[in-house]
């Protein structure tokens, strides 16, 4: 599908926008790998990161322990693959890794507050997914919460080579655009 075309792919945006769902499906049709940042960090540790997290004050200092992971996939993969990086992918240490070479992509999937609601999903402390009712009351929490996130990340994801609005898109209709701009 990719026509011979050799390309590294970041996705980024916030939490539940479709990063992991969307970035396996786009590497499926291109023939990429794929790796789901999030996984792999719980895989390099060997811990959930619910218990990860607890280890550090900020978020700042746990992407500062991270960061080994995002760099460990960059040096032991040259080309073709896609990366769903977290909310904060294009932040403090992840940005200074990714900036550093050139031949990295870097996407943001962006959607409303009200589509990214119906699509949130709950974990335990085991990362093993969950099911959650919501009220009127915490469906309210969450969309300010969603829309909070939605600012405050907006920072950086104007650092990303595209920017992409799903609009409520299907995952794969959102994967048919995104070859149509990445493989023209």
């Amino acid at each position: 599908m990719s026509g011979g075309k050799q390309m590294k792919i970041i996705l980024t945006g916030v939490s539940c926008v479709g990063k992991s769902t969307i970035g396996k499906m786009f590497a499926d049709k291109v023939g990429y790998s794929f790796f789901d940042f999030d996984y792999e960090v719980e895989n390099y540790f060997k811990r959930p990161i619910s218990f990860l997290k607890r280890d550090f004050l900020t978020e700042h200092s746990y992407r500062n322990k991270t960061r080994v992971v995002l760099s460990k996939i960059l040096e032991e993969n040259e080309d073709n693959f896609i990366i769903a990086m977290p909310p904060s992918g294009l932040m403090d240490y992840y940005w200074r890794i990714i900036k550093q070479d050139d031949s990295l992509v870097t996407v943001v999937l962006k959607d409303r507050a009200k589509n990214i609601l119906q699509r949130i999903r709950f974990y335990d402390d085991n990362s093993n997914p969950i099911e959650v009712e919501l009220s009127k009351e915490s469906e309210s929490y969450y969309l300010k919460e969603i829309s909070l996130d939605i600012e405050y990340f907006g920072r950086t994801y104007n650092r990303a080579n595209y920017q992409y609005r799903i609009d409520g898109k299907s995952a794969s209709e959102v994967v048919d655009d995104l070859v149509a701009l990445l493989f023209p």
